[in-house]
């Protein structure tokens, strides 16, 4: 699935430049990195095999092995003891990284229930766009047969963008659906 890629080179990059008056090519965004994580939270306190559950899931989501987060300190409010397993994490990047966005925008996001499109206002203001996503079976490696819980994910799409509306622009030329204002 290189024709991402190719897309971002012979399609969006050109297009980018008409929009925002780029006098030089390297000055166009791109998207450098996405970041994958599950929390698993408290509910390793319960069950010790939900860490590695929600590592398998994630391996099979993006085609990579993530890493299992500890946690840093304890706190007793929240039930969490130091080095206790609180979440899986991966980075994405080159290839695999243009064919998970593929993935998400053309296969598992169609896929979700009622889908009106993702919020367009989740920019932090450099351009890099979070979403979260509630339940990982709507990606079609997950077999729902083997899943012992639902569980949500973050994606966090790092791109080279100084402002919201560059990293806007990048991602609805990748075909990013975002919904439109006042929609969800």
């Amino acid at each position: 699935m290189a024709n991402i890629r190719e897309k971002y080179l012979n399609e969006v990059r050109p297009a980018l430049i008409k929009e925002f008056g780029y006098k030089n090519h390297m000055q166009v965004p791109k998207i450098s990195k996405i970041v994958v994580n599950i929390g698993v939270g408290r509910e390793t306190a319960d069950n010790p095999k939900a860490a590695d559950a929600a590592l398998k899931d994630l391996t099979a989501i993006v085609g990579q092995k993530p890493v299992i987060t500890k946690a840093k300190k304890a706190i007793a409010n929240f039930k969490l003891r130091e080095n206790r397993p609180v979440g899986v994490t991966v980075t994405l990047r080159g290839s695999r990284m243009y064919d998970f966005l593929d993935r998400l925008v053309n296969l598992a996001l169609p896929r979700v229930r009622d889908f009106r499109g993702v919020p367009a206002d989740c920019f932090d203001g450099r351009g890099n766009y979070t979403l979260g996503v509630r339940e990982q079976l709507i990606f079609p490696e997950i077999e729902y047969d083997k899943v012992d819980k639902l569980r949500g994910l973050e994606l966090t799409i790092v791109t080279t963008a100084n402002t919201d509306d560059e990293g806007r622009a990048l991602l609805k030329h990748f075909g990013m659906p975002f919904a439109k204002p006042g929609q969800n």
